[in-house]
């Protein structure tokens, strides 16, 4: 008897429907035969499916039984065939009968007991199953709290192989999960970073609030102890909540990562992600044999922080260059070629020389201009092109850290970048634009339009500068989100020499 149970594979974030054909009563010798292109996890399912049919009271086929999964011609990767399998052995023995079987896509991976397990990919196999018009799609916890956010589809949480038998029969009734709220704030800790416990740094401050505003890149230059990395790490609590397609995007890339709800990503919140300067080029840019996303993907409508910039491999960095400007990344391999998002905001931090003390009135700089200028050339030019905002970040003095004054609160900060990035929503609404970082030229010459005196003030700035054409762009929409901030209509001379002033890096200020 043959049965066919509705599946899925995961290709980067996507995913593409699986058929699992199981075929039972044929002759020879009593056997699982496991066709269609399956890796060693797969193979393994043999072994974890008898164990769960006979822990949960079934029986397995007393013949050869031919398990197919098509297409052929696709690599089948993982521990989610487990349940489909089970059930479709199930089917081709006559142990369960359901005649809407094909109304529904089942994934899950089962323990020896019969219990499912979390699986990846939950929300783009909700997806794949809305656009197949199914009615409904099972899976294991976890992985059914993301694909409850797909809206006109039924999502069942199956916690065992036996529940899932019983359901499909109509001898258990389960209620489908519930979308959660798409107006529930993020849940913030009241143990979480905040911009009070930062100690002087107004201008460093003023940057960040800018640069997170309109989702512009950012880079701190300073020495050690300035509290750079204490700055960095207080950037997510300010930063606006996503909306819910912008969550959607996020909970793809971390799901098909293996990352749900049930872990470091909550609901609503955008990621923060801070690798270590160890990383690979394939950490950072994404890949593998099987490509799956990277640390920039995984920063998607985010922030990535790159503590110690020039610590990097240059390669490493070298690849940021092309995600920066265009927002996705390709990756091929012999697997197969994948595109995934990677929108996110680049928060860097560097000293100004290799002992640290470049500039600083109390402490001597031991490095020769030599070694300076080596260990500024680890950062190429292209690269701090596309970093919006340079900032210096000085020495703190002992006043300064005996203040028992407390800083602006990270609450005070995110309600006026929060105004900010509305009044960007509500310019470039029809749109997917939602931060004025990401604007084109057909927007910047109608958003950021300069009269005659400003035109010749950035000109001049321009020439006594030496930038580049695509440091102009970068510095109109930096005053467009400046003069968002002031609540203004058009950019004025403030914004401009604001946004300008934040080219420090352009003008060489440590040689």
């Amino acid at each position: 008897m043959l049965a066919t149970i509705g599946s899925a594979a995961l290709l980067g974030i996507d995913a593409v429907p699986v058929s699992v054909e199981v075929n039972t009563g044929e002759s020879g010798v009593p056997d699982l035969v496991l066709v269609g292109l399956p890796d060693s996890a797969v193979k393994e399912s043999e072994d974890r499916v008898v164990s769960a049919l006979s822990n949960s009271g079934l029986r397995m086929p007393r013949t050869r039984t031919t398990i197919n999964l098509a297409p052929g011609d696709l690599r089948k990767e993982g521990a989610i065939y487990d349940l489909p399998i089970a059930l479709g052995i199930l089917v081709a023995t006559g142990q369960l009968v359901c005649e809407k079987l094909g109304d529904y896509l089942i994934a899950g991976e089962l323990s020896l007991s019969g219990a499912t397990r979390p699986i990846k990919g939950g929300l783009a196999m909700a997806v794949l199953a809305r656009e197949s018009r199914r009615r409904a799609i099972l899976l294991p916890p976890g992985a059914a709290q993301e694909a409850a956010l797909v809206e006109g589809l039924q999502v069942y949480e199956i916690t065992s192989l036996d529940q899932a038998n019983r359901f499909l029969a109509g001898q258990l009734k389960l209620t489908p999960l519930a979308a959660p709220h798409s107006s529930t704030p993020p849940v913030r800790s009241e143990h979480e970073p905040d911009f009070a416990d930062i100690k002087g740094q107004h201008a460093v401050r003023r940057a960040v609030e800018v640069a997170v505003a309109g989702g512009h890149n950012l880079i701190m230059i300073g020495p050690p102890g300035s509290g750079k990395s204490m700055i960095a790490k207080r950037i997510p609590g300010i930063m606006p909540q996503p909306t819910l397609d912008e969550y959607l995007d996020i909970l793809r890339i971390h799901s098909a990562a293996g990352q749900t709800l049930a872990g470091s990503l909550h609901f609503l919140q955008r990621p923060a992600r801070a690798p270590h300067h160890t990383i690979s080029d394939v950490g950072l840019l994404g890949g593998g044999t099987i490509p799956g996303p990277g640390e920039i993907s995984l920063a998607h409508h985010g922030v990535l922080f790159l503590d110690e910039l020039p610590e990097f491999k240059r390669s490493a960095l070298e690849v940021l260059r092309q995600p920066l400007e265009d927002g996705v990344v390709s990756i091929s391999r012999s697997a197969g070629k994948i595109t995934l998002p990677c929108h996110f905001m680049l928060v860097a931090a560097m000293n100004p020389c290799p002992c640290g003390y470049l500039g600083d009135a109390k402490h001597e700089c031991r490095c020769s201009p030599t070694q300076v200028q080596r260990y500024r050339a680890r950062i190429s030019g292209p690269l701090l092109d596309r970093i919006d905002l340079h900032i210096e970040a000085p020495a703190l003095s002992i006043t300064e850290l005996r203040s028992d004054r407390p800083g602006e609160s990270s609450a005070a900060i995110r309600e006026r970048v929060e105004q900010a990035r509305q009044q960007q929503l509500i310019r470039f609404r029809g749109t997917k634009l939602t931060a004025n970082s990401r604007m084109p030229v057909s927007q910047l010459k109608k958003f950021c339009a300069l009269d005659t005196a400003l035109g010749d003030l950035l000109q001049q700035a321009m020439e006594q500068l030496a930038l580049s054409a695509r440091a102009y762009d970068r510095i109109l929409k930096v005053a467009r989100t400046i003069a968002d901030l002031a609540g203004a209509e058009h950019i004025g001379q403030p914004h401009l020499l604001e946004a300008i002033q934040y080219r420090s890096l352009d003008r060489n200020v440590f040689y």
